[in-house]
Order: structure tokens, then sequence, then C-alpha cells
């Protein structure tokens, strides 16, 4: 259900502070902003990089390297963003004023087409090799029948590039929602997540139990050309007590308030494969 937003004067829905600040005018943000957030999608194939050498058995961790630097090499060089050196503060504008409005938001074209592969061949490799584990929940990591993924966390300190060109861009990402909507987010965490067919995540919040450290949740989608009709979407249940469903779309990133919507993954008819991340405050 599409909600209308008022751009200059946004309203503020729970789990969001704001501190005194004085007030700048500001022009409305264009609604073409995604769409030219990244550099023209590359045409390289995924196929044409799959060698029957690699799918006749669990690729090895070296690999698995090969493959996505030979995915990388080039194209990822030109189209990447170096965050330090980029402000472009304005690009992330629609998404801010959404969150602030609505606490939710679906950005198209998060990355560029060539980091999307990069990535998605980098998810099924290790989960091919075995190197996802079923996924638990809580802080305690239980183990559950409620949720039928697999996960890798990502580790700070040892991102492969394709993990790397992600991080950048959740980090650019992060900055901009503390400028416009003072959230005092301090990091995030991230892992990869793959759903066989069939699998699902039953309805539930992001918030852990005793700790409200998650503000804002973040799911990227790496599956290419998905169809509706192999199910699979994210049920995001809004106040009203209707719901909006988001297709696990390659290029696709869905952001909401993670101590307000409760949410559901649905059962798909091929494997689904995601980045969920959560954008943290300090408690």
């Amino acid at each position: 259900m599409s909600q209308q937003i008022d751009y200059l004067n946004p309203p503020l829905p729970p789990g969001l502070r704001r501190v005194s600040m004085p007030v700048v005018d500001a022009t409305p943000p264009t609604l073409d902003g995604f769409g030219k957030l990244v550099a023209d999608a590359s045409e390289y194939s995924i196929e044409q990089m799959k060698g029957d050498e690699f799918l006749e058995r669990p690729l090895t961790e070296p690999e698995i390297e090969l493959l996505v630097d030979c995915l990388t090499s080039d194209a990822a060089q030109e189209e990447a963003m170096d965050v330090s050196t980029n402000s472009r503060s304005s690009e992330f504008d629609i998404a801010t004023r959404a969150l602030a409005g609505n606490g939710w938001c679906v950005v198209s074209n998060f990355l560029s087409q060539t980091q999307t592969q990069a990535l998605s061949i980098e998810c099924m490799a290790m989960h091919d090799a075995q190197l996802l584990t079923p996924a638990r929940v809580g802080a305690d990591r239980a183990a559950t029948l409620l949720r039928g993924d697999s996960t890798h966390w990502f580790v700070p300190e040892a991102l492969s590039t394709p993990q790397q060109a992600f991080a950048n861009r959740i980090e650019a990402l992060r900055i901009a929602l503390n400028r416009d909507l003072f959230l005092g987010l301090v990091d995030s965490e991230s892992h990869y997540a793959v759903y066989r067919p069939g699998a699902v995540y039953a309805r539930h919040l992001d918030c852990l139990r005793n700790n409200d450290s998650r503000v804002i949740s973040a799911v990227f989608y790496l599956n290419e050309a998905w169809q509706d009709a192999e199910g699979g979407a994210l049920r995001l249940y809004l106040a009203d007590q209707s719901y909006h469903d988001v297709f696990p779309r390659a290029g696709t990133l869905l952001l909401f308030l993670s101590a307000q919507f409760e949410h559901e993954v649905l059962p798909a008819t091929r494997d689904r494969m995601s980045i969920a991340c959560w954008m943290r405050q300090r408690v």
C-alpha cells in the first residue's frame, strides 16, 4: 500500500529519536535518485564464469576466491565507490525520508549488477561447500523449527572483495541515516542466508530479548531473474493491519525499523539467497 510522504515535514514513528537541531530549508528529493546510484550493468555472465569442474563437487575456498576474483576484477574496480571520498549527500534522501515517514522502504539497485552477482556466486559457492550452518535465533543462538535457513556471518576483519563492497555501501547508508535522522547508529552486523525450496522463517521481530541495540533491519537480495510465482517474499506487517510483500529480486534492499515491524519469510520454489544486516546503536 503506497503512502504519501511529506518530504519537508516527515513525521517520526515510534522508535526514531531526534535531537534539537536548527531548521534548514531543503529541496524535496527527485524520485529518480535510486535508479542512478550505480554504474550501468556489466555484461559479465554468471553462467560463463561457472565451469563444470566447479559444479561436479563442492567448491574449495581457493576455488571460491578464484571464481569471485574473475567476476569482479575489471568491472568492479570501475564501479566501486570509495565512501571516504564521495559524499554524494543526497543519494539516500528518499530512503531516509521514507523511513522517517513510514518506518520502512524498498531501494532498487543498491549495488551494481556486477557486485550483486559476485555476492550471489560467493554465497551459493559457500553453501555448496558446506560453509553455511543452520540458523539459530535469539541472543543465546538457540536451534528452532521456526526458521529454515542456513547462514554465514561476515567477519569485519576478514571480508572478501564482494563483502567489502556491500559493507562500504551499508556504511555510507549508516552515515546518511545518522546525519538525517539522528539515530545514533554505531556499527552493523551482516550474514549470508540461504533458504532451500520450501524453507520459511515464521513471523517475528528482529529485536533480541532484553537487547534493543538493533535499530534498522536491512535485507539485500541476490536472486537473479526472480519471478513472483516462485514465492519467497518477505511479508512485512504494517501498523494498519495490512502487509506488504517484498520479493527477493537481485539488487533490492529492504529497510525497516527493527523494533516496529513484524515480518516473515514465505516459502519459495527455488533456492533463495540474501544478506541480512542490522544497524545498531550503543546500549
